[in-house]
């Protein structure tokens, strides 16, 4: 099963092929890139993919480029979030938990049911920092 990895803090001239370069020489043939851009002016929006085979793969990758400066830019890398289903979608391309804050909100609180709402894995520990953090305040 393959694993794709978010890169974030590209430079925004950047292309395909220089993102693939620095990636090949750790990830071997079998990896895959992608450079997210813009529409209209057809420059990096600053964040992009890439695609391995293997678990260990990935995290080699993490490890060794996660804070990596490259053309001054330190760069993120993390393991993707999967892509929302076509179910999960309104039509206009975003999940619909992820509608911009436009329009009024909805109370989504039908039947006297409230969903939870879990914290994204990647930030919980720092969210317990936080929450540790406001406990302590509050007491003194």
């Amino acid at each position: 099963m393959s694993i794709r990895l978010y890169v974030g803090n590209l430079p925004k001239e950047l292309d395909r092929q220089e993102l693939e370069a620095l990636f090949a020489q750790e990830g071997g043939d079998s990896t895959s890139t992608k450079v997210v851009t813009d529409r209209k002016t057809g420059k990096c929006r600053g964040f992009g993919f890439v695609t391995v085979e293997t678990e260990e793969q990935a995290d080699q990758l993490i490890e060794k480029f996660n804070g990596h400066v490259f053309n001054d830019s330190a760069l993120k890398i993390e393991k993707a979030l999967p892509k929302a289903s076509p179910a999960d979608e309104d039509g206009s391309g975003r999940p619909n938990n992820q509608r911009g804050g436009k329009g009024k909100a909805r109370n989504s609180n039908s039947g006297g049911q409230q969903k939870s709402v879990q914290p994204d894995p990647r930030w919980a520990d720092e969210l317990e920092k936080l929450k540790e953090m406001l406990v302590a305040q509050t007491q003194s």
